[in-house]
């Protein structure tokens, strides 16, 4: 006779573990809308019983969807599901629902084969997701690998990209936008009518096909951002190294003396704001040489080259990088006067100050100049700081294309603008000192100052009436070598009204 083995009580108390939800149920609990469905709400089967199950599961009742939960030990997840949804065996949770999520992970597809007949000309709704390695190794999609298991149904790919915490706190706290894709029509529109009913926005992907793309969604990590952050990298890079060479390797070699204490917070606090301020000028760079194709051009209708396309469409990226390296000079420059080292240099002035028999020291160029500095570079970051917060979705959906456009071009230039002079005050008279030029290199703000200085320039001679006028018609549809052709109205209020590369 077989014998079962004695269980211990740690492996007792781990699998108990185990069976606890990821996703806690206070939520549940707490809403008593959840409680009870009315008998006529449209029903809907679930086939599975893990965290993402249980969300969506939450997410139906409250939308007044009638769930019924198909699991294979329906006694131990009972408990975890809302009161309202059915939790029974997968044959019964599939006999009468004719829409049913899959819920499992692909290696158990094969798991519900046995359920084939009953699910004939049902729709099954996938929304699972591959590993990075699984979507490597397979070439097709899940959804078109449970197709292929079951050709009596109709498979539509749903709900992979939104998480399980944004199906149970609800879509506010998340994308609202749901991919959806089918080889039949029909079934798209019901899945995409349940995604509008429980507070989702759904966007139609076309046929089945595009099931692979979509389940490559959650696996790109901040895709938008890898080129910004190699670019600031890359900038941060040759900034800090042309900075070691000036200030820290020049006094070594020629003067014997040892700087390198300055490398964690002086010589990165010198490479920030040259970062900052080189990444701000690149977000308006490309919009100058958009406008200069298209006189050139004399039309808007011929494509820009696909390297200037692509950094148009990073300018926001690259902007927040600017206002994130322009916030940590703020707070390096904060942590100058709390180094052992900047203490040490003010006792050794006053020293020598009293060696010196000298009993007041002011220099009046300089306190006005540091004065006017500090000035303008608290005016940039903050004007920075609004620009950032005018890019989050949230505030840019509240404002109107008017009010975007001033705030991201009009205010950005402003800010670029005030960057220009507060590095300039920064400078003052030092780009002309001989002994400012270390191993020969010129003073790292000089350097700064080319992109940003051809980039005011540029907006300046745009600012003409002869090219501003043939610019505005341009983009109003005039070309140049067309048959269209028509005049711009005299009044400047229309063309405030036209929309900016």
């Amino acid at each position: 006779p077989s014998h079962k083995p004695k269980v211990s009580g740690v492996s007792t108390k781990m699998s108990r573990e185990m069976d606890k939800p990821l996703i806690s149920l206070h939520l549940v609990d707490s809403d008593t809308s959840l409680a009870k469905v009315p008998d006529e709400a449209p029903k809907v089967g679930i086939l599975g019983s893990g965290d993402f199950a249980r969300s969506l599961a939450t997410r139906l009742v409250s939308s007044g969807f009638k769930v019924v939960v198909g699991s294979r030990n329906p006694k131990r997840t009972a408990g975890l599901f809302p009161s309202a949804a059915q939790v029974t065996f997968q044959e019964e949770a599939v006999s009468s629902p004719e829409v049913i999520f899959v819920a499992v992970f692909r290696e158990h597809y094969s798991s519900l084969c046995s359920l084939s007949d009953q699910l004939a000309g049902k729709i099954l709704v996938d929304v699972s997701n591959p590993t990075e390695q699984e979507h490597l190794q397979h070439r097709e999609s899940n959804a078109e690998y449970l197709a292929s298991l079951f050709p009596t149904c109709t498979v539509v790919k749903a709900f992979n990209v939104i998480s399980a915490w944004t199906l149970q706190a609800g879509p506010r706290d998340g994308n609202r936008q749901v991919p959806i894709c089918s080889d039949q029509p029909e079934a798209k529109r019901a899945v995409s009518e349940m995604a509008i009913t429980m507070g989702f926005m759904p966007v139609d992907m076309g046929s089945l096909a595009s099931a692979r793309e979509i389940e490559a969604m959650p696996l790109r990590l901040l895709p938008a951002w890898k080129v910004p952050t190699l670019l600031a990298l890359g900038l941060f890079i040759c900034f800090y190294a042309y900075n070691f060479v000036r200030d820290v390797l020049q006094p070594y070699v020629q003067e014997s003396k040892n700087k390198f204490f300055k490398l964690p917070v002086s010589v990165v606090n010198t490479t920030l704001p040259c970062v900052a301020y080189v990444l701000l000028s690149l977000v308006y760079l490309p919009g100058v040489l958009a406008a200069t194709l298209q006189l050139r051009r004399g039309t808007k209708y011929h494509r820009f080259p696909d390297w200037l396309d692509h950094w148009l469409q990073h300018r926001k990226q690259i902007g927040l990088l600017s206002f994130f390296c322009a916030a940590l000079h703020a707070l390096y420059s904060f942590c100058l006067p709390l180094r052992r080292s900047h203490r040490y240099d003010l006792v050794n002035l006053a020293v020598k100050q009293v060696l010196a028999n000298k009993s007041h020291l002011w220099v009046e160029e300089e306190v006005w100049r540091m004065e006017i500095y500090l000035s303008l570079g608290v005016l940039a970051l903050g004007t920075l700081s609004l620009l950032a917060v005018t890019s989050l979705p949230s505030i840019a959906n509240s404002l109107n294309w008017r009010e975007f456009s001033f705030v991201q071009s009009s205010l950005g230039f402003l800010a670029l603008v005030l960057s220009t002079l507060h590095t300039l005050t920064y400078g003052w008279t030092r780009a002309f000192e001989e002994s400012r030029y270390k191993f020969y290199l010129p003073p790292t703000f000089t350097l700064t100052l080319l992109v940003p200085c051809v980039v005011i320039l540029a907006k300046a001679l745009f600012l003409l009436p002869c090219i501003s006028r043939r610019l505005t018609r341009i983009r109003r549809g005039w070309e140049r070598d067309g048959a269209i052709k028509f005049t711009l109205p005299t009044d400047n209020a229309l063309a405030e009204k036209t929309s900016h590369v």
